[in-house]
C-alpha cells in the first residue's frame, strides 16, 4: 500500500494528502463507535433482560424438585449458542438487517439465560464484579485500539486456550474439584482480556477491507458480537473470584 509520508515518493501537495487521512480517520472513529455501541447496547439489553427474568426464573426455568433444568431452560441455555452459529455461518448470506435482527435476539435469550446469576450470587457482588470488568474491558480494548504492536500472533493461542478451557470445565464438570474451578477461572478471565485486546485491533484493521462496502455494516454487527462475548466471559469467569454467593 503506498505511504503518502514515504520519503522515497514523489513529493505530492500536503493538502491533498491531509483530506483522504482525515476522512479515513472520521471514518473509522465512526466504525469504530458504531461497534461498541452495539456491543454496549447489547449487554444493557442483557442486563435489564435479566434483572426482569430473575425473580422468574427459578420456575420458569427449573424443574420441581429444583434438582436440574426443565426443557425451556435448556433451550434457553442452548439458544445464544444457536444465534452465534447462525450469524458466523450465515454472514454472506444475510442482509445487514437480519444480523441486527439476530444479534439483538440474542442479546435478549442471553438475557433469559444470564437471570441464573441472580439466583446464585448477590446483586451487590454481581454490580461490583461488573463495574470492575467494565474498567478492564474499556482498558484493555483501548490498548487494543491504540497499540503499534502486532497482536495477529495471539490469535492461534488464544483460540486454543479457549478450547482447552472448555475441555477443562467439562472434566470438572465430572470432578466436581473446587481447585480446578477457580484455576480454570483464573485462566479464563487472562485469556477473555487477551482476545478484548486482539479483537479489537482485529476490527480495526478490517475497516479498511470494507469501508464503503456493503459488508461494512455486518462487520461492525459481528466485531460487537465479539467483544460482547469477550466483556460476558470476563464477566462470567470474574464472578466466581468475587461473586459472594446466596
Amino acid at each position: 500500500m503506498a505511504n503518502p509520508f514515504d520519503p522515497r515518493q514523489p513529493a505530492v501537495n500536503a493538502a491533498a494528502v491531509s483530506v483522504p487521512h482525515a476522512a479515513r480517520d472520521v471514518g473509522l472513529r465512526s466504525y469504530m463507535l458504531s461497534v461498541y455501541n452495539y456491543m454496549a447496547s447489547g449487554v444493557l439489553l442483557t442486563g435489564i433482560v435479566a434483572m426482569l427474568f430473575a425473580p422468574y426464573a427459578q420456575n420458569a426455568l427449573f424443574n420441581q424438585a429444583g434438582t436440574g433444568m426443565n426443557p425451556l431452560g435448556w433451550i434457553v441455555t442452548l439458544a445464544p449458542l444457536g444465534f452465534v452459529m447462525a450469524m458466523s455461518f450465515g454472514l454472506n448470506r444475510m442482509s445487514t438487517g437480519t444480523l441486527q435482527l439476530l444479534y439483538w435476539a440474542f442479546a435478549t435469550v442471553m438475557g433469559l439465560s444470564m437471570s441464573t446469576i441472580f439466583l446464585a450470587y448477590t446483586g451487590t457482588s454481581i454490580a461490583q464484579t461488573f463495574f470492575a470488568v467494565s474498567a478492564g474491558f474499556a482498558g484493555l480494548s483501548l490498548w487494543g485500539y491504540t497499540t503499534k504492536k502486532d497482536l495477529s500472533a495471539w490469535g492461534t493461542f488464544l483460540i486454543m486456550g479457549v478450547v482447552g478451557l472448555i475441555v477443562a470445565m467439562v472434566i470438572n464438570m465430572f470432578l466436581q474439584s473446587p481447585g480446578m474451578g477457580l484455576v480454570i477461572s483464573a485462566l479464563g478471565v487472562l485469556i477473555f482480556a487477551g482476545l478484548t485486546a486482539y479483537d479489537t485491533q482485529k476490527i480495526k484493521s478490517m475497516y479498511d477491507y470494507v469501508a464503503g462496502t456493503d459488508m461494512m455494516g455486518k462487520t461492525v454487527i459481528m466485531g460487537a458480537l465479539n467483544l460482547y462475548l469477550d466483556f460476558l466471559n470476563m464477566f462470567l469467569f470474574l464472578l466466581r473470584f468475587m461473586g459472594d454467593r446466596r
